[in-house]
């Protein structure tokens, strides 16, 4: 059966920052979300970009084996424009920006994706991330050392591994061919979303709010209600049959863009602009209808200001505190002085705080050990639990007995460090 797309793109810059650097596309063929980084310039230049290298791909209409090829290449010349004007722009150093594009070509659907944004996908009422993070904060939970729940309160969760931009190495792109179901919702968010309301509460609106345009205005609105730290923008696509719409549906024919790519790209939130600022990004007759609802007194907005930042710096607090708390579980081996000591904490420093101390210093020490032992702990040995790293330091005793010629001795109990305690 022949399918049509319904489809909205919507985005604001929140109540922290001061500009938009997220940039949105959606068509009848393509979809694109960026989230740019870099400075305030940097970031608009960086997702403006990656959009511009892409949207001529809606007019082409690729066939469905030349769907990824054309996404690779698009993406791969805007990777080589942001190279390019970050070497001629010292002010453009380091720019970069996250993207997802999903290109149609009748029932088959290609996406390709790098960096934090997400996709989604619900069907049959079942809400799917298809895309991963690529997070340091992910990866950690990939190979086992976080779980999902500690990762959403990782002070790390935000630092990237794959952008497109001024970054060394190649591109490494996640992609996928699927098929496209009648009855198919899609979602492409930034991290203003995602990081702000829960996955539960996505898949509900996106199940309860059918118009896509008013759908990304309520996940919208639900990322301002809580905090809206950052930029948050929402591409909505409906996958339909075209020869049996709903009642009452007609689908979308004109592109939108949104964002710092937008002609409007300086408009400020709606988060404080009461009414008319809302209804400025729905459709004609949701304006109409949120014409009707009175501003709310100016004290009131103010107070309602002045809470949210209160809660957003509380979250923040909480956040951090969290975070540190974490650290403190995690131990490693690495030099102190000329002895093997255990480290609780990690082998970072934030600032001028550093996140470990010495929690026992042993008398093993680092002139004893062979050189592979002495080089592995330079580069520190990371262990998952303070037994463990006991553990370890026994096995270097016995490399140290293995390594040399006299009789072994009696293994010396590890003395706690005078200076720490265990619950510091």
């Amino acid at each position: 059966m022949p399918l049509t797309v319904n489809f909205a793109a919507r985005s604001d810059v929140g109540l922290v920052r001061s500009t938009n650097q997220d940039s949105g596309y959606a068509g009848p063929h393509l979809l694109v979300l960026a989230d740019g980084m870099g400075g305030p310039a940097g970031g608009d230049i960086a997702s403006s970009v990656a959009l511009a290298h892409l949207v001529h791909l809606d007019e082409e209409h690729p066939a469905a084996d030349d769907l990824l090829p054309s996404l690779r290449e698009a993406v791969a010349a805007a990777h080589s424009d942001l190279e390019e004007r970050a070497e001629a722009d010292p002010e453009l150093a380091g720019l970069g920006t996250t993207c997802i594009a999903i290109l149609r070509s009748e029932n088959k659907i290609a996406m390709v994706h790098i960096g934090d944004s997400r996709a989604y996908l619900l069907r049959d009422g079942e809400l799917t991330q298809v895309t991963a993070d690529h997070t340091f904060v992910q990866h950690l939970v990939d190979i086992g050392r976080l779980s999902p729940e500690q990762a959403e309160r990782h002070p790390q969760r935000s630092v990237l591994l794959r952008v497109l931009g001024d970054t060394d190495g190649d591109v490494i792109l996640d992609e996928s061919v699927r098929e496209a179901k009648v009855g198919d919702r899609w979602l492409l968010c930034s991290d203003g979303l995602s990081g702000v309301v829960s996955a539960e509460t996505i898949a509900e609106t996106l199940i309860r709010v059918r118009d896509p345009g008013r759908c990304a205005e309520k996940l919208i609105d639900l990322a301002l209600r809580g905090g809206g730290p950052d930029n948050v923008t929402c591409v909505v696509a409906d996958f339909l049959d075209a020869d049996r719409l709903p009642e009452g549906i007609v689908p979308a024919s004109s592109p939108q863009v949104v964002g710092s790519a937008a002609t409007d790209r300086l408009r400020g939130t709606r988060g404080t602009a009461g009414a008319a600022g809302r209804a400025a990004a729905l459709s004609p007759a949701a304006a109409a209808e949120d014409d009707d609802e009175p501003a709310p007194p100016r004290r009131r907005r103010w107070l309602g200001g002045t809470l949210i930042t209160l809660l957003v710096l509380a979250l923040l607090a909480t956040g951090a505190w969290l975070g540190y708390r974490w650290t403190q579980t995690q131990y490693f081996l690495a030099p102190a002085g000329d002895v093997v000591a255990i480290y609780r904490g990690i082998p970072q420093e934030v600032g001028p705080l550093s996140l470990s101390s010495v929690h026992t210093r042993t008398d093993l020490r680092l002139d004893e050990l062979p050189g592979y032992a002495q080089d592995r702990l330079d580069a520190t040995l990371t262990v998952s639990s303070l037994e463990q790293a006991e553990d370890r330091v026994v096995e270097l005793r016995s490399e140290v007995r293995g390594s040399s010629s006299a009789s072994p001795s009696p293994t010396p109990t590890p003395t706690p460090d005078p200076t720490t305690t265990d619950g510091a």
